[in-house]
């Protein structure tokens, strides 16, 4: 694609690197055939060449974004699937995210859509408000017909009960199982530890019993993906960097192998720290160490290799690979092989690659298009007859179980059961409930297997 930026512009490393990203465009239109919003919508403007034209006119004449590039930017899901398709290789999730910090500098939203995107930015990556917020959206969810979409989709996503907070989410060091094969810091998040427990108390169980010392590093959290991909660089940022501090002081205290993930969207954020921060000369070397150690959760099991199942089953799960797993991190084989190893019958739905409509935030700022994704993908996973569905990915699955009464499961929660671990709670009174079973070690650890991280 021919660019005509001036010398003065491409000054800027930002346009800099956008100019040439844009310059790989080929205008081939592979991407149109996995867009997500092009297959439903069919509008040019919504798929990624169609979106590239409008950053391109945007970013060259150096104008504050107008309400029709926000329209089509906004629309688009950063699934990243055309980034796999693209023959060319064009970096489009370095591009969006360009675009839409210059959206979040230079456009003025309505109110409503304003008042929404801060609400969400305070809230979301905050689990004390977020779990607050949420006691209160059980109250209104009766009233969530009467509302607007955005409110009504709000209530509609809030889970009828929560999980009380997790002892296992406090600072703290737990250590391995045997003989200790490596040191991890696990990013136990924001949103995730306030509507499922369960994936971090598994993951952590999974971890120790494979020989990994867990560290719950003090000042970690909210990974910045949430504030992000709204286009608040100095939002995410800020988050970004009070992780890189936090596991900074581990590997400074005792060394650190591996940042261990297991929620996909955020793994995706953290990888690409070192691009998020170039810029900082005070944090771009160490975003680049953070970004290189970053793991998910899948990635270090397989590594690690997956112990003999102390359970039989003859489970059928489907697997959901999340777009942020299979396109933005190019994970796709590992999460299905341990399933595999673990004993489980595993299928894939067809259209695989098509996103489910969580995307962070998505569901709540273009519910309807989120709804139609949604429904989409719950038919493609329910013609495969699975018992459960696996994923592992928080978003995806509060967005997935709100289309079937099929049990979502994350792929760690189900590794940890069939290598020693309780049964899941989505399959208590099932015919697959192994509670009758010998109970695995206690989740949370005592005084004498266990120790608080210090305040420095």
């Amino acid at each position: 694609m021919q660019t005509h930026f001036t010398e003065q512009q491409l000054a800027d490393p930002q346009v800099r690197t956008s100019e040439k990203i844009l310059r790989t465009c080929v205008h081939c239109g592979f991407c149109t055939a996995t867009c997500p919003t092009y297959v439903l919508l069919g509008d040019e403007l919504d798929s990624p060449r169609g979106r590239i034209y409008l950053i391109k006119q945007m970013l060259e004449e150096g104008r504050p974004a107008d309400e029709r590039t926000v329209k089509h930017l906004d629309r688009c899901l950063s699934c990243l699937s055309c980034m796999t398709t693209c023959p060319s290789g064009v970096d489009y999730m370095h591009l969006i995210d360009h675009a839409r910090e210059h959206v979040h500098d230079t456009y003025r939203r309505p109110f409503a859509d304003r008042a929404l995107r801060q609400v969400l930015k305070l809230v979301l990556p905050r689990p004390w408000l977020f779990r607050t917020a949420l006691i209160g959206a059980w109250f209104g969810r009766p009233f969530g017909r009467f509302l607007p979409a955005r409110l009504g989709a709000m209530l509609r996503l809030a889970p009828a009960s929560l999980p009380g907070p997790s002892p296992l989410d406090r600072p703290q060091v737990l250590p391995a199982e045997g003989v200790r094969r490596k040191r991890v810091a696990l990013l136990n998040g924001c949103a995730q530890r306030v509507l499922d427990t369960e994936i971090n108390e598994s993951t952590i169980r999974l971890l120790r019993r494979h020989g990994c010392e867990v560290v719950i590093a003090r000042g970690a959290g909210c990974c910045g993906a949430l504030t992000h991909h709204m286009g608040d660089a100095k939002d995410s940022h800020g988050w970004a960097r009070r992780n890189i501090d936090a596991w900074s002081r581990v590997m400074a205290d005792g060394g650190l192998d591996a940042v261990v993930i297991n929620t996909s969207g955020c793994g995706t954020t953290v990888k690409d720290y070192g691009h998020m921060l170039a810029q900082d000369p005070a944090y771009a070397g160490k975003a680049k160490t953070i970004a290189a150690m970053a793991k998910d959760v899948t990635e270090l099991m397989a590594e690690l290799g997956l112990q003999r199942p102390v359970r039989a089953t003859a489970m059928r799960v489907a697997y959901h690979s999340a777009c942020s797993m299979q396109h933005g991190q190019q994970i796709r084989a590992e999460p299905k092989a341990l399933l595999k190893e673990a004993g489980f019958e595993v299928v894939e739905p067809g259209e695989s690659h098509l996103c489910c409509g969580s995307a962070g935030t998505y569901n709540l700022l273009q519910p309807e298009i989120a709804g139609q994704l949604r429904d989409r993908k719950v038919a493609n996973l329910e013609r495969t007859r699975p018992d459960v569905i696996a994923t592992g990915n928080i978003g995806c699955m509060t967005q997935i179980q709100g289309g079937t009464a099929v049990p979502l499961i994350h792929t760690a929660t189900l590794l940890d059961w069939m290598t020693g671990g309780p049964c899941p709670r989505a399959l208590h009174g099932t015919p697959h409930d192994r509670s009758s079973e010998p109970p695995a070690p206690p989740a949370t650890p005592g005084p004498d297997n266990a120790r608080e991280l210090s305040a420095a």
